[in-house]
C-alpha cells in the first residue's frame, strides 16, 4: 500500500481532517463535530476514532501513515504546549502529543490554524512556488500566518501572525476582543466593516445602497455596494483597504515576504478587493521598486489539512 499522510484543522464548530498521498494529492476528505461538552475534552478521541475508522474504510492501515499534521485554534509553543484556545474552551494541553499516544505513537506535528494554512496555501494554493509567505484572513477576525523558507514562523511564544492584533488606528475608542484599542482585526475583520459601515451611516446623511438594510448590513453587503459605486460603502472600504496597507508594509518591512496571500470570507469579493489593497499598500512601501506581490487564497476551507499534510512532509523531510 502507498504511503500517506492525513492534515486535520481543529474548528470551533468542525473539525475537517484529509488523507493525502505523497504526491500531494487528496484522496479522501471528510469531517467530524466539534464536541464541546467538559471544554472540547473529547475532541482529541473523537479524532484518533475517526482516523481510524476512516483510514480501515479506506484500506489503510497506520503503519501506512508517515504521520498527521495538526492544526488548533490558539497560539501554539514549539515544544508543542497550548496554554488557551478560547473558542474549545482547552487550558494547558498538549494536544500532539495526546493524539500520537491514542495512535500506537505516530507522528504528529501541531501548528497554529492560520500558520497551517498559510502553510497550505504556500505549498498548494494561491502561494504554490514561493518560500516565504504571509497569509492574511480576513473573516470574523483577522488572522494571520508566516511562512519563511518552506516552515512555519511560530515565534518564541507561539504568537507570531497574530496580524489582527496589530496596532494601527490611533483614534479608536472601543476595545478590541484582546484588550487593545485601535487593533487591525477592529477595521478590516468582518465585524469590523459592519461596524465602520453603521459609523459612516449614522455621521451622514447621504443617500446609500447600504441603507436599505437598516441594522442588518452584512460586510457582502457593504463590499457589493461598493462594487456599484455607492459612496458610502467606498468610503468603508477604502479605509479598511487603507489600515490593511498600513500594517502589510510594516510586516512587508519587517519579513519581507515573496507574497502576500489574501483569504477568508472577506476575500470573496476577488479582484476588486485585491486591487484596492494593492493600491493602498503600494503608498507605504516606496523604498524599493521589488516588493512583495499580493495574490488571493484559492484553497478556501481546505488550507488547514494541506498545511497539516505538508507539515508532515516537511518533518519527514527534517528525520531523514
Amino acid at each position: 500500500m502507498e504511503n500517506i499522510c492525513i492534515g486535520i484543522d481543529i474548528g470551533g464548530t468542525t473539525v475537517k481532517m484529509g488523507i493525502f498521498n505523497t504526491s500531494g494529492k487528496l484522496v479522501k476528505k471528510w469531517a467530524i463535530g466539534t464536541s464541546k461538552e467538559n471544554n472540547s475534552a473529547s475532541v482529541i478521541s473523537d479524532i484518533a476514532s475517526s482516523v481510524q475508522e476512516v483510514l480501515h474504510e479506506q484500506s489503510y492501515t497506520l503503519n501506512d501513515c508517515l504521520g498527521i499534521g495538526l492544526g488548533v485554534p490558539g497560539p501554539v509553543i514549539p515544544s508543542g504546549y497550548v496554554e488557551v484556545c478560547v473558542n474549545l474552551g482547552w487550558k494547558d494541553r498538549y494536544p500532539a502529543r495526546e493524539l500520537s499516544q491514542m495512535l500506537s505513537g505516530i507522528p504528529v506535528g501541531l501548528g497554529n490554524d492560520a500558520n497551517i494554512a498559510a502553510l497550505g496555501e504556500m505549498w498548494q494554493g494561491g502561494a504554490k512556488g514561493f518560500g516565504d509567505v504571509v497569509l492574511i484572513t480576513l473573516g470574523t477576525g483577522v488572522g494571520g500566518g508566516v511562512i519563511i523558507d518552506g516552515k512555519i514562523a511560530e515565534g518564541r511564544h507561539g504568537i507570531a501572525g497574530e496580524i489582527g492584533h496589530m496596532h494601527v488606528i490611533n483614534d479608536e475608542n472601543e476595545y478590541c476582543n484582546c484588550g487593545c484599542r485601535g487593533c487591525l482585526e477592529q477595521i478590516a475583520s468582518a465585524t469590523g466593516i459592519v461596524r465602520e459601515a453603521k459609523r459612516v451611516l449614522a455621521a451622514d446623511t447621504m443617500p446609500s445602497l447600504l441603507r436599505q438594510h437598516k441594522e442588518h448590513i452584512s460586510a457582502k453587503d457593504v463590499l457589493d455596494c461598493a462594487k456599484e459605486g455607492d459612496a458610502a460603502a467606498l468610503k468603508v472600504i477604502k479605509k479598511v483597504c487603507r489600515y490593511l496597507g498600513i500594517a502589510m508594509s510594516h510586516i512587508a518591512y519587517t519579513v519581507d515576504p515573496d507574497v502576500f496571500v489574501i483569504g477568508g470570507g472577506v476575500s470573496k469579493a476577488g479582484e476588486f478587493l485585491l486591487k484596492m489593497i494593492e493600491n493602498e499598500y503600494e503608498k507605504y512601501v516606496k523604498l524599493s521598486k521589488a516588493k512583495p506581490r499580493t495574490v488571493l487564497a484559492t484553497l478556501g476551507n481546505d488550507a488547514g489539512i494541506y498545511g497539516g499534510a505538508k507539515l508532515v512532509f516537511n518533518m519527514a523531510s527534517v528525520q531523514s
